[in-house]
């Protein structure tokens, strides 16, 4: 890359990650007061999870997108270059990054073990255990991003400004065998773990599912559920791949540049801004996506719901917050319906009624 393709990549840089704080940060806090405050249809861990995930994310597109990123091209001298900003600001960024991918991975290891043991499903529906688990992910997150506060130092490098020599601090990588094996070790435990664990339960949920289905046969799925199972079913798996994909297609790059960055090019006097070198070029652009994926896997987990996106056009259209109705009633002449009171407590199961007999009454 050389030349004006240089200055394109740049300068679109300059406009990448501030139009990523500006989408991001506002999507995952509306997306956190419609989970959390709306009638989104979604159980008590899910909500938990999911409002847990969008925090974190947003923590993440401060530290690094908006400060260490987007500032970075318009301060001339970022207050994050000195003591101890240095240390304290990879601390913040590698926790988070590290809870927001555990996070996910929890989630979907808990989805799995909900549908294969009734007994993992009444321990895990508990909001309390849901609340405890999430907290010890961040805890435990930051407690192994401590290390990584000491894999950069402060030094004073020569720069050029406006055709200017000028001698600035900053916050460089630390040119240490220390600094490599914690790379190597937050790298996989942000990065690859997380990857091969999401796609090996999405796996196994889909299989799963697969199988209950297969347990009977189209038309006893009608008489059972009223409807085709079969079709929802289908868009399940679908939506579970896709999340799968998207994980890892924009995970991933990062993942493998890094590696490459502090392995082979683990040297103090390697210039980073050099894009004529292939590997700094394709370092930035793997960035790119893993920040684009701390923006959108949020949304992907919870557009899955019907009710999330009605919830989004009853805030749009500024209507007030549906009435939740003290029963439902369904029914038809030949099927079996139930009536269920949302202010029961949560031990109590529908009632469900036969219908045998139709009597007109004057």
């Amino acid at each position: 890359m050389e030349g004006a393709s240089v200055t394109f990549f740049i300068t679109f840089q300059k406009i990448y990650y501030p139009l990523i704080c500006l989408m991001g940060i506002p999507a995952n806090l509306f997306t956190f007061y419609m989970i959390c405050f709306r009638k989104c249809g979604m159980s008590n861990t899910a909500i938990i999870y999911l409002s847990c995930l969008a925090i974190v994310d947003t923590f993440y597109l401060v530290w690094v997108i908006l400060i260490d990123l987007t500032l970075t091209f318009w301060l001339l001298q970022p207050f994050w270059h000195s003591h101890p900003w240095c240390g304290i600001l990879a601390f913040l960024q590698y926790g988070s990054l590290c809870s927001s991918s555990w996070i996910v991975v929890v989630f979907t290891i808990e989805r799995y073990l909900v549908l294969r043991s009734t007994a993992a499903k009444q321990h895990f529906s508990q909001a309390r255990v849901t609340k405890l688990t999430c907290a010890a992910i961040i805890l435990v997150s930051h407690l192994v991003s401590v290390p990584p506060a000491w894999i950069n130092t402060v030094m004073p490098v020569n720069l050029t400004m406006n055709g200017e020599n000028m001698t600035m601090s900053r916050c460089i990588y630390r040119d240490k065998v220390y600094s490599t094996v914690i790379v190597w070790i937050t790298t996989f435990l942000s990065g690859g773990i997380p990857i091969v664990l999401v796609i090996i339960f999405n796996y196994l949920i889909g299989h799963h599912l697969w199988r209950a289905t297969n347990l009977f046969t189209k038309e006893e799925h009608r008489i059972m559920h009223g409807r085709s199972t079969r079709g929802m079913l289908k868009r399940t798996i679908l939506l579970l791949g896709t999340v799968s994909v998207a994980f890892v297609v924009l995970s991933l790059p990062r993942f493998v540049t890094y590696c490459i960055l502090r392995t082979m090019y683990n040297d103090v006097n390697f210039d980073r801004d050099d894009y004529s070198l292939p590997i700094n070029v394709a370092g930035d652009f793997a960035n790119m996506l893993q920040n684009l994926n701390s923006t959108t896997n949020f949304l992907l987990y919870c557009m899955v719901s019907r009710r999330f996106r009605r919830e989004i056009v009853q805030v749009a259209m500024c209507k007030a917050k549906a009435l939740v109705l003290r029963s439902i009633l369904t029914h038809t002449t030949m099927k079996v319906f139930s009536v269920i009171d949302h202010n029961a407590s949560p031990s109590s199961r529908p009632a469900a009624v036969v219908l045998t007999n139709l009597k007109l009454t004057e």
